[in-house]
């Protein structure tokens, strides 16, 4: 069990980074096309990038044949 000080320190910190997100969406322009934001979401996730080049060696692969 946790004792109070870091529970307590845990709970703070937990605080901040929901405070912080409300403050990000919060300034966040909204746009009524579901797409507009959907576009761009993931695009700088290395795990994106990495299924494109899978796709693109899948995709060759498969035009050799």
């Amino acid at each position: 069990m946790l004792d109070k000080a870091t529970l307590e320190q845990r709970l703070v910190t937990v605080e901040k980074a929901v405070s912080d997100l409300q403050h990000k969406f919060e300034n966040k322009p909204t746009s009524e096309n579901w797409l507009e934001k959907l576009i761009g979401s993931i695009s700088d996730e290395a795990a994106f990038q990495e299924a494109l080049e899978y796709g693109r060696a899948f995709r060759q692969a498969d035009k050799q044949e």
